[in-house]
């Protein structure tokens, strides 16, 4: 909304702006509280220019090969950043200090702020921010989060956990209200009219949920098996590869196949990649079981990317594009967070019942060297990484369902979406 009321690339060069800002303030980081106050800047960053970034997109590129040539790009560079950031963090932190995995934004961040002297800015549109949308939303989406994880930690029937749970009914609730009867909505509601759009942010959240919370299990499960930190980032490079591969062939057939014919598949074969997985073993093997699981989950979810990242965006209006990208940026965030905290509450509680306390043990095994108490913990607590990698795999399920029920089934036409029409 802030891209499209003042100017998308400027928006993104704040973004960038605050996001670098808060990488120097977390490198230089004294204590503990200031760390997590730049973490939190950080986001404050990249919520900024993420749906700025794909806005420009949508707007720039008409429909067609044109833009989904850039979907593709878009997609695959997602991919690849997060596996280089894996990687690049794992080396940095072996070699130098914690503190560089923050101090690296820096030249990139710099890089990038002076590319976009080449952006060309969209047209602004008129209005006024939503601040109660804001406060409702955001809290209601607070509250959620703290609920569920609350609740996997002092039990469902805990008063807060409870109360919480209330709050954030009661705030989203609340927000809904509101988004339906303001004229500048954060949310507007008629971009939930197209049931093709609606369900590639529904897609969207649930792959949030699992493809998030899967990265955090496996590095868990790579630190049972010893894994350094460049070991760890280097584990991961299989999954970048498959993310681009099939980031490039879905934004090929894109505009010859209909999107859930793309995306649906996909989803297939990322769950197939997570229930094998699932199959986790004290001492599994790297290259016969986690690369290729890895590669094939990699595989489903770039094929997924681009068709829902083309609905999300397909058809809106200029005013509406950089709404419309936020809105599948978020829905991928909130589905990590929810995710996360549904997914670590399955895991806890699974290995506590195959063994009470089961990652303190893990500690206090390796403290005092007790090496048949430390394999009795790490089996507990890969049957817990187990589980919630199933339940992932569960969510690109649940995705795939809203992606048969709601994503078009015809081929997305090659004229320009008055989004592209209106900057002729």
């Amino acid at each position: 909304m802030l891209g499209d009321l003042f100017g998308r690339r400027r928006m993104f060069q704040a973004g960038t702006a605050v996001f670098t800002l808060a990488s120097l303030l977390g490198g230089l980081a004294p204590n503990e509280s200031l760390l997590i106050s730049a973490r939190i800047l950080q986001g404050v960053g990249a919520a900024l220019a993420a749906p700025s970034a794909l806005a420009l997109i949508t707007t720039t590129f008409p429909a067609g090969k044109p833009r989904n040539t850039a979907m593709g790009v878009y997609a695959a560079m997602g991919g690849l950043g997060a596996t280089v950031g894996l990687l690049l963090g794992g080396v940095l932190t072996d070699v130098l200090d914690w503190r560089w995995v923050f101090f690296i934004n820096i030249p990139i961040g710099l890089a990038v702020l002076f590319g976009t002297k080449t952006l060309v800015e969209a047209e602004r549109h008129p209005g006024h921010l939503d601040i109660p949308g804001v406060i409702t939303g955001t809290g209601g989406l607070i509250a959620l989060v703290y609920a569920i994880t609350r609740g996997g930690e002092h039990g469902w029937t805990d008063s807060l956990t409870l109360t919480s749970f209330a709050a954030a009914a009661a705030l989203l609730i609340g927000f809904l209200f509101l988004q339906a009867r303001t004229a500048d909505a954060m949310m507007p509601l008629r971009l939930f009219k197209d049931h093709s759009r609606w369900g590639s942010y529904a897609t969207m959240l649930f792959i949030g949920a699992g493809m998030f919370a899967t990265f955090y299990f496996l590095t868990l499960y790579m630190q049972l098996l010893g894994y350094s930190p460049v070991k760890t980032g280097c584990a991961y490079l299989p999954f970048s590869a498959g993310m681009g591969l099939a980031a490039a062939v879905s934004s090929k057939t894109a505009a010859h196949v209909a999107p859930r014919l793309i995306a649906g598949p996909g989803l297939l074969v990322a769950a197939a990649g997570m229930f094998w997985f699932a199959a986790l073993e004290p001492d599994s093997s790297y290259a016969a079981h986690l690369m290729p699981a890895m590669f094939v989950t990699a595989l489903g979810l770039g094929m997924s990317f681009v068709p829902l990242t083309l609905g999300a965006v397909s058809g809106v209006t200029h005013q509406d594009a950089g709404i419309a990208s936020a809105l599948l940026n978020t829905a991928q965030q909130i589905g990590g967070a929810l995710g996360l905290a549904v997914l670590s509450t399955i895991s806890t509680s699974a290995a506590n019942n195959k063994l009470p306390e089961a990652a303190s043990t893990l500690y206090q095994g390796l403290a005092t060297k007790d090496f048949p108490l430390v394999a009795k913990a790490g089996e507990a607590l890969t049957h817990g990484y187990s589980l919630a990698i199933l339940g992932a795999g569960a969510m690109f399920l649940a995705g795939l369902a809203v992606t048969a029920l709601a994503i078009n089934a015809c081929k997305q036409q090659h004229a320009e979406s008055p989004a592209v029409a209106h900057m002729g």
